[in-house]
C-alpha cells in the first residue's frame, strides 16, 4: 500500500505559476500527475519513472516540468504560463508492481 498526499494547489491568475508537491509513503516506480476538470475525464499531465524517464501531455509540454526527489519519495509539478483551461483537480498517481495509487487531489483554479 502506498499513501500519496498532494499540496500546492490554489488560485492563480492566467500566466502565473504554481508548484504542486506529492509525498509518497514509500518509493514508487512511476509517479505522475493527472487532472480532472468538471465534466471531463481524468487525464495524464505528466509522469516520471524512478530512472528519470518523463512523459508529458501535449497540452502542457513546454509549460510544465515534473521532477522527483527519490530520497524523499517526492514528486513535483512546476506549472508555468497557466491558462484557464488548466483549471482542474490535480491528482498524484503512483504505479508500483502493477498497482495504481491515488492521492486525494488538490484544486488548481486559473482565473483573473
Amino acid at each position: 500500500q502506498v499513501q500519496l498526499v498532494e499540496s500546492g494547489g490554489g488560485l492563480v491568475q492566467p500566466g502565473g505559476s504554481l508548484r504542486l508537491s506529492c509525498a509518497a509513503s514509500r518509493i514508487v516506480f512511476r509517479m505522475g500527475w493527472y487532472r480532472q476538470a468538471p465534466g471531463k475525464e481524468r487525464e495524464l499531465v505528466a509522469d516520471m519513472t524512478s530512472f528519470g524517464i518523463t512523459n508529458y501531455a501535449d497540452s502542457v509540454k513546454g509549460r510544465c516540468t515534473i521532477s522527483r526527489d527519490n530520497a524523499k519519495n517526492m514528486v513535483y509539478l512546476q506549472m508555468n504560463s497557466l491558462k484557464p483551461e488548466d483549471t482542474a483537480v490535480y491528482y498524484c498517481n503512483g504505479l508500483n508492481g502493477g498497482y495504481s495509487y491515488w492521492g486525494q487531489g488538490t484544486q488548481v483554479i486559473v482565473s483573473s
